[in-house]
């Protein structure tokens, strides 16, 4: 069955008590034990709820894991993840990793004794060279945010089962729909499901599917304990938004890819990175491991004086934190996703202050580079006439 038919027919889109066409939102907070000597499936909400479960299997099964788990958010999945290291254990991580991943290790896992070390994973020597005694997973984004950053996901598996460690994959951007990172030998992917999972700036989640028992069992385990769960409500916005994932990724990336063409000849453009572009140098890495570019693009022009210029002036895309909406949403990493890294190391991984990230939404491509272009015409005008 392919993957659009899977989205609508994957075993949890009927409810199987009442033949609903939606699993229906359980609020309870606990249930009937009938049978005190053989509980049932379902006891307590933090433990298991119907409609978080269903949600749970349906990303296992989009993902091709053998579980599925659903968090309060993309930061609580992740920081989940890494409940399963302990003090003394390292961990390898993408350099230009997202903000809040960057601030949870650096402020919160580093004082729990578990070091990282962030190195560009698009150069295999890179990882290889910073595996130590105590390294126990490589955790990478690709693409990575906000600059587009492709890893050879096959090449970090070898390195990881070579040094028997853990591989970690953020699948944000791309989604089930464009990449499966279990499938090219990872143990564990995470989302942030606010992103284009939810696809409709409404809900506020996470998810982690997993490859094996072993690994399910443990985070399993934490997220029991831990208790970061989604609430019912935000499991079934979830639900309802992955059904129309497909339709919703396929329009966008149409139109990321002319953007990205548009802004790539632009004089007053300085770079473009999108994984889509030939020129972008994991565009060939990109079309062996994923089916599709996707929809997030930065480009850099040049200033922070110009992206305030352009931000007071563009009237499409929101100026928002966040991506993977149907409405456009145009960020500044330097002051949004990435504020919490210090100013130096944004600037040595190339997170520049003339850097925007824009996720490209449903609207119609030429009505955004229409407005992209009077947004950036202007500011020329205003440095013409010395406004």
């Amino acid at each position: 069955m392919r993957f659009e038919t899977r989205l609508l027919h994957n075993g949890n889109e009927i409810d199987s008590f009442t033949g609903a066409s939606s699993i229906p939102i359980y609020q309870a907070s606990t249930y009937h034990q009938f049978n005190i000597d053989q509980p049932g499936e379902f006891d307590y909400a933090r433990s298991g709820n119907p409609t978080r479960h269903a949600l749970e299997e349906t990303i296992a099964s989009l993902e091709r894991g053998c579980r599925g788990f659903a968090f309060a958010s993309g930061m609580a999945a992740i920081s989940t993840v890494f409940l399963l290291f302990s003090r003394g254990d390292h961990l390898i991580v993408s350099q230009d990793v997202y903000g809040g991943t960057y601030r949870v290790l650096t402020k919160v896992f580093d004082r729990m004794g578990i070091e990282t070390t962030f190195v560009d994973t698009t150069d295999l020597h890179q990882v290889n060279n910073a595996v130590r005694a105590n390294t126990k997973a490589i955790y990478v984004e690709t693409p990575s945010n906000p600059l587009l950053k492709v890893t050879d996901l096959k090449g970090i598996v070898g390195i990881a089962r070579a040094n028997r460690l853990l591989t970690i994959v953020d699948n944000t951007f791309l989604t089930p729909y464009f990449q499966q990172p279990l499938s090219l030998g990872a143990d564990i992917v995470v989302h942030s499901a606010t992103k284009f999972i939810g696809g409709h700036s409404d809900v506020v989640a996470g998810l982690v599917a997993v490859k094996d028992e072993e690994i399910a069992e443990q985070i399993a385990l934490l997220q029991n304990a831990f208790g970061a769960i989604l609430g019912v409500q935000d499991c079934w916005l979830v639900m309802r938004g992955l059904k129309t994932l497909q339709a919703r990724m396929e329009a966008s990336t149409k139109s990321a890819e002319k953007l990205a063409l548009w802004l790539q000849q632009h004089p007053d453009v300085e770079k473009v990175y999108y994984t889509g572009l030939p020129s972008h140098p994991g565009h060939h890495v990109q079309d062996m491991q994923a089916s599709g570019h996707g929809a997030v693009l930065s480009f850099d022009v040049g200033s922070k004086e110009k992206v305030h210029h352009i931000l007071n002036r563009v009237r499409l895309p929101i100026v928002a934190v966040s991506l993977g909406a149907v409405e456009s949403i145009l960020s500044y990493p330097a002051r949004m996703s990435h504020a919490s890294m210090p100013p130096e190391v944004r600037a040595k991984h190339g997170i520049t202050d003339g850097l925007l990230r824009l996720s490209v939404g449903l609207e119609n491509a030429d009505d955004l580079i229409d407005d992209l272009a009077q947004a950036i015409a202007e500011k020329v005008q205003v440095a013409v006439s010395g406004k």
